[in-house]
């Protein structure tokens, strides 16, 4: 899977629960700012 279908799953299912970046982010134990970096692509890990 490339890294845009990664960005976009990320944010399409975060969407479908209506959730926020910060409400993901402390589900699985992360900052808003690492959320928003993974839907963005900022993240390259």
């Amino acid at each position: 899977m490339d890294n845009q279908k990664i960005e976009a799953t990320i944010a399409l299912l975060r969407n479908s629960k209506n959730m926020t970046q910060t409400e993901l982010g402390e589900r699985v134990g992360v900052s808003f700012q690492a959320v928003s970096k993974w839907e963005r692509g900022g993240s390259q890990t």
